[in-house]
């Protein structure tokens, strides 16, 4: 009896199992529970590799939070990270195999301006209609390059604000050290615009090799020009060396790094003794700013993780995921195209007390610029 009860009931689970199959692939991918592709292309290796590795660390972390909660409307993120290396080539090969094999629809923290001038230059990105959010480049080029946005300020913001602030201070002569590529070449023009602006002297231009730390030649012409201050704009271990050098070779004049340099890795590398009145950049909320909702959270997940490669350039990539689940939202079919239009569109993203604005195409999403210097113990002073 039980046999011929089973077999009863055979048709009927049947055709039930028939019917869900049926519906299941009439569904649209959205409503299937499939996952949300995002894809990212940093250098998680190489003498930028700490930066890649960092914002690459901020989106997941938040990332893994989201699909923690059931991801976005039922649907996980899934995030895809090649190594480029800090390659322009490897960054647009890269770039376009993921897209191709995995139909993201975004990738976000692509480091270097000269890798996103390759990415924008090769046209993949508009071609595609797939955008780039969290660039991680402060350059003219990158801000007005289709589909790229930036979630803090321009270098132009920042050199800007700090010219003006040294004019205040009664600073007369500022020397620059700067990489020679698209990054530094953005930071000279900002620093020659915003000279002329307030009278504050460009007494000393030097730059180095991209992707070395070969900076001998810049602390000598540094030593000779004997500026008040010295920018840099330089990158994590350039910016290390040239601090090493210069300390040992005697100079004296105050040292304000751009916010490309990573302070975590910095004050490491340095010590609280080496790292003593290095002064910074501030484009992005600091931690110690838990009057941001932002911030709380940032801190909360990250006090929560083992996570090694997070450090205070990590909330970086933490914004611009947030930003992008923001925008995945408020589209009802996230794809490539849609989430480009949307992201494009978007004029306040607020993610936790720090507004972004991508409507402007010729503007980084953020303008927001303050400074900070290491005091003693390491301790950052505002």
């Amino acid at each position: 009896m039980r046999t011929l009860h089973t077999s009863l009931r055979l048709p009927s689970l049947t055709r039930r199992a028939v019917l869900a199959a049926a519906l299941a692939a009439a569904l649209p991918a959205w409503a299937a529970g499939e996952p949300i592709v995002v894809g990212q292309v940093a250098p998680l290796s190489g003498p930028q590799g700490v930066t890649g590795r960092a914002m690459s660390a901020g989106a997941k972390l938040y990332f893994d939070s989201v699909n923690a909660k059931g991801g976005v409307k039922g649907r996980p993120i899934s995030f895809i990270v090649k190594d480029d290396a800090q390659n322009p080539v490897e960054t647009v090969r890269l770039t376009k195999e993921l897209i191709a094999t995995a139909s993201p629809v975004a990738m976000i923290g692509t480091v270097g301006t000269t890798n996103l001038e390759a990415l924008a230059k090769d046209g993949v990105l508009a071609q595609r209609k797939v955008s780039m959010i969290g660039a991680v480049s402060g350059a003219a080029s990158v801000a007005q390059a289709e589909g790229m946005h930036v979630v803090k300020a321009s270098y132009h913001d920042e050199v800007a604000r700090l010219f003006t602030q040294l004019s205040q201070l009664g600073i007369k002569s500022v020397g620059l050290v700067y990489q020679n590529d698209g990054l530094g070449k953005d930071v000279l023009a900002g620093a020659e615009i915003a000279a002329k602006k307030t009278g504050v002297a460009l007494v000393a231009k030097t730059s180095y090799a991209r992707n070395t730390t070969d900076v001998a030649a810049s602390v000598a012409d540094m030593r000779t020009a004997a500026p008040q201050v010295v920018l840099l704009g330089a990158t994590t271990a350039a910016a290390v060396e040239f601090i090493k050098q210069y300390g040992a070779a005697g100079g004296t004049a105050t040292l304000y790094g751009m916010s490309i340099i990573d302070t975590d890795a910095l004050l490491k590398a340095l010590g609280p003794k080496g790292a003593r009145g290095y002064a910074f950049s501030v484009v992005l909320p600091l931690s110690k700013e838990t009057t941001r909702p932002v911030v709380r959270e940032y801190l909360q997940l990250r006090q929560a993780s083992n996570d090694a490669n997070l450090s205070a350039r990590s909330i970086e990539g933490y914004i611009a995921a947030k930003a992008l689940v923001k925008a995945l939202e408020g589209v009802a079919n996230p794809t490539a195209p849609t989430v480009t239009a949307a992201l494009a569109a978007a004029r306040s993203i607020d993610v936790g007390g720090y507004v972004l604005d991508f409507s402007q195409r010729n503007r980084t999403g953020s303008q927001y610029v303050d400074f900070a210097m290491f005091g003693a113990d390491g301790k950052i002073v505002q």
